[in-house]
C-alpha cells in the first residue's frame, strides 16, 4: 500500500509540473481570421472550493508539496466514497432513506486549481480572503426567494417556485453560468467559433450559449436565461460581458442588476484561464472575483445530450403529494 501510494504521489507530481514546462514552448493556435483558438471540450472538475476556508485567511496559494497532499487526500475521499457497499447490511429504517446519489454518479474530479505553476485554495481571488463580500443582514434578491417569501406561498405550491434545475429549466449550480463553475458531475463545456459568434454548449442540462461578438446589448427590459451575453476580442483574451437575467435565474443571491464580466484566455494549449468578475451593488458590498482553469479533455472525447426529464415527469408527483399533505392536515 505505501507503495502504491509513493507512486501515486510522483504520478501527481510530475503532471503538475509537467504542465508548467510545456507551457513555456508554446503559440497561440489561431482561427483563419487570426483570433486565439478556443474550440473543443473542456473540464472545469476540480475540488478547489469557491470560497477559501477561513482557516486558510489571506493565504492563496499552496506550495506544490501541499498541493500533491491534498489531491491524495480527496483521491483517498473518493475511494472510500466508492467502495463496495456490504450486501449484509441491514435495511434502512423509516425516514433514512433519502440517500441521494452516492459516489458512482459524483465526478468533481481531484485536481486543485491550477493557473501559471500556482496552486489555489479557493476560485475566489478578490478580495484578498476569497470570500464573497456579501451584503450586512443580506437576504436573497433572487425572484423565486421573493415568492417563496411571500405571506400565505408554500414552496410546493407551483412548478414556478421550484429551483430551475429541478425543472431542467438551467443546469443545477451555476454550471451554465455565467459565471461557469463546476458542479457535482457533468462539468464539461464545448466551445465554437465563427467569425462573429461564439458557442459554449454546456453538458449540463443542454445549454446553449450563443455570443455575438462586437455587438451591443438588448434593450433592458428583454431579460434571458443566462442573460444577454456579448463579447468582444481583446488582444488574445475573449472578453464577455453579460446582464439582463431572467428575474427568475440568480447566482448566490443576485439581483436582477447582476453583470457578469468573463475572460476567456488561452495559457497553454490544453489550458483556458476562465475569469469572471460578479457586479451587483444590490446583493454585494463590492465587486468579487473568481478565476478556474478550464483544462481540454482528451482528443476523442465527446459531449452526449444531457436528457434532463425527472422535472418533467415527476412534477405530478411532487406537486401531488403536496396536495395530498394538505388534505390529510385538512381533515384532522
Amino acid at each position: 500500500m505505501k507503495i502504491m501510494t509513493a507512486i501515486l504521489s510522483a504520478i501527481s507530481l510530475t503532471l503538475l509540473t509537467t504542465s508548467v514546462s510545456l507551457a513555456q514552448e508554446w503559440e497561440v493556435p489561431r482561427t483563419a481570421n487570426g483570433n486565439p483558438d478556443l474550440q473543443g471540450i473542456w473540464t472545469n472538475a476540480t475540488q478547489t472550493p469557491l470560497q477559501r476556508p477561513r482557516e486558510f485567511g489571506e493565504k492563496g496559494f499552496l506550495t506544490l508539496d501541499e498541493a500533491v497532499a491534498q489531491q491524495e487526500q480527496w483521491k483517498n475521499n473518493i475511494a472510500r466514497g466508492a467502495a463496495d457497499s456490504d450486501p449484509d447490511r441491514a435495511p434502512p429504517t423509516d425516514g433514512d432513506t433519502d440517500l441521494g446519489y452516492n459516489g458512482f454518479w459524483i465526478d468533481r474530479g481531484t485536481n486543485v486549481v491550477e493557473i501559471n505553476g500556482e496552486y489555489r485554495t479557493s476560485i475566489v481571488v478578490d478580495p484578498p480572503n476569497g470570500r464573497i463580500p456579501m451584503l450586512e443582514g443580506f437576504s436573497s434578491n433572487a425572484m423565486i426567494s421573493k415568492l417563496r417569501g411571500m405571506p400565505g406561498v408554500e414552496p410546493y405550491d407551483g412548478h414556478e417556485l421550484r429551483p430551475l434545475g429541478e425543472r431542467c429549466l438551467l443546469s443545477f449550480g451555476s454550471s451554465s453560468g455565467p459565471p461557469m463553475l463546476p458542479v457535482m458531475y457533468n462539468n464539461n463545456y464545448q466551445i465554437v467559433q465563427t467569425e462573429d459568434h461564439v458557442m459554449i454548449m454546456v453538458e449540463m442540462v443542454h445549454d446553449a450559449r450563443i455570443i455575438p461578438l462586437n455587438k451591443t446589448h438588448f434593450d433592458s427590459d428583454l431579460e434571458k436565461w443566462m442573460g444577454d451575453s456579448v463579447g468582444y476580442w481583446d488582444g488574445d483574451a475573449l472578453i464577455v460581458e453579460t446582464r439582463n437575467f431572467h428575474p427568475f435565474q440568480s447566482y448566490r443571491g443576485s439581483s436582477e442588476d447582476l453583470i457578469v464580466s468573463e475572460r476567456f484566455e488561452l495559457i497553454s494549449e490544453d489550458k483556458i484561464k476562465y475569469s469572471f468578475t460578479m457586479d451587483d451593488p444590490q446583493s454585494y458590498q463590492a465587486n468579487w472575483t473568481g478565476e478556474i482553469a478550464m483544462n481540454r479533455r482528451p482528443e476523442g472525447d465527446r459531449m452526449y445530450e444531457y436528457a434532463c426529464h425527472e422535472g418533467n415527469y415527476a412534477f405530478p408527483g411532487i406537486l401531488g403529494g403536496a396536495r395530498r399533505l394538505e388534505a390529510e392536515q385538512a381533515s384532522r
